[in-house]
């Protein structure tokens, strides 16, 4: 549970050379890792070796490179079954992200089950992503999506959860971590209440799985979610975790070449899950570097991560302090190192604009989160969002840096 001495971040920030850049002439001070996290340099160095040396096609050709590309894509699912502790490797199915991931539980699973009148219960600080896929299927068959009310701290108010679980519920969706405030929600306990209603859960796991040891099987959701290029590896990659009595019970979504068993004009066989879920060429190299990324993260420690991200949390939450004008939007007791700001007076896309030319990325918007801006009242907000390779330093760098922008514009 130590954190890294100063010499080992050092050396484990000499991994990511984005972070050596020079921004407008000054060093950059990358926050914005809960939109996309950097990359190591061994990750690259996977996905360039299998462009390099067995650059082909998975589950389709007998020879020596096509055979070693698809060994190298069926390791990354075990890899990550493992990082997740699914039960079976066949839990796993790859997606291009989170968005597809939930779109294909949102079709293959829930709407061939949906009536009239039935209801899926969403939290209002979800993703856009956990939110229309349930709002477009709930149309088509008049249902309706229910928002699960949060206080002013951010956090989910489990009462009323458990008082909206009615027979007419179908599925709830419910993010691990807040990708705008940062808030970790108690879904063990969230999952618990809904299994005794019989309730499905569906819980997006994009902002957890960097942060947060993630335990499928003691977790015990139906469905877990998360997207590779916040955990450090490529983007087009992403990840859903099944039950495989869903998986098997599940028609496809996608059809095409490989998900299937055989195909005639008098009618088409299924494969097995996971494939019967992977149409197409996948994103072959993006998975390797995926599994890359996972090996590297479970290398450091996410127990060691968690700590430092701690660490890291806390000193932020008091420097921000010394910032006139400082809003922090949503102040959850148990959160992940991701802070929304305003700056009294300032637009967030001018705050955000200014700090670029101080060298300091920051994500300004409504962060796909458009209820949840509405429940704050504001129309958009600055986003700080940091990862175990950022240091004390760079957290002083900001905290000058807002104040000049502040100056600046007031």
């Amino acid at each position: 549970m130590s954190s890294w001495s100063d010499a080992e971040v050092t050396a484990l920030r000499a991994q990511f050379p984005q972070l050596a850049r020079l921004i407008h002439g000054k060093p950059l001070v990358y926050f914005d890792n809960a939109n996309t996290a950097q990359t190591p340099e061994r990750v690259v160095a996977a996905m360039d070796r299998y462009y390099r040396d067995f650059n082909a096609n998975v589950a389709r050709a007998v020879h020596t490179l096509g055979s070693e590309a698809t060994e190298h894509y069926e390791a990354a699912r075990d890899v990550i079954a493992g990082f997740l502790n699914a039960q079976r490797r066949e839990e796993i199915v790859f997606t291009s992200g989170t968005t597809a991931a939930i779109n294909l539980v949102a079709y293959s699973f829930l709407a061939p089950k949906l009536q009239p009148g039935d209801e899926i219960l969403v939290s209002q600080m979800e993703h856009h992503a956990n939110i229309v896929p349930w709002q477009l299927i709930a149309e088509r068959a008049g249902a309706k999506v229910v928002p699960v009310p949060i206080n002013q701290a951010g956090e989910l108010l489990l009462p009323e959860l458990a008082a909206l679980i009615n027979p007419r519920t179908r599925l709830i969706g419910i993010t691990h971590v807040s990708n705008a405030l940062g808030t970790i929600n108690p879904v063990a306990e969230i999952v618990a209440l809904a299994k005794t209603a019989g309730v499905p859960v569906l819980v997006d796991g994009s902002q957890a799985v960097p942060h947060l040891a993630v335990d499928v099987q003691a977790l015990d959701a139906d469905f877990y979610v998360f997207t590779g290029h916040k955990l450090f590896g490529p983007t087009g990659t992403g990840v859903l975790y099944a039950k495989t009595a869903h998986l098997e019970a599940m028609p496809p979504f996608f059809g095409g070449g490989e998900m299937i068993r055989t195909v005639s004009f008098s009618g088409t066989t299924f494969a097995d899950p996971p494939h019967r879920f992977e149409a197409g060429t996948p994103n072959i190299a993006g998975f390797i570097g995926l599994a890359e990324a996972v090996r590297f993260v479970q290398e450091l420690g996410i127990d060691r991560i968690a700590a430092r991200e701690s660490m890291l949390c806390e000193l932020a939450l008091v420097r921000f302090q010394d910032i006139p004008g400082f809003r922090l939007i949503g102040q959850a007791k148990h959160r992940a190192p991701v802070f929304s700001f305003v700056i009294d007076g300032v637009h967030a896309h001018d705050v955000a604009t200014l700090l670029d030319f101080e060298g300091v990325a920051v994500r300004s918007g409504h962060h796909c989160a458009h209820p949840l801006m509405q429940f704050y009242g504001v129309p958009a907000t600055a986003r700080a969002s940091l990862a175990f390779y950022n240091t004390e330093a760079e957290i002083t760098q900001f905290v000058a840096a807002v104040k000049k922008v502040r100056e600046r514009l007031l």
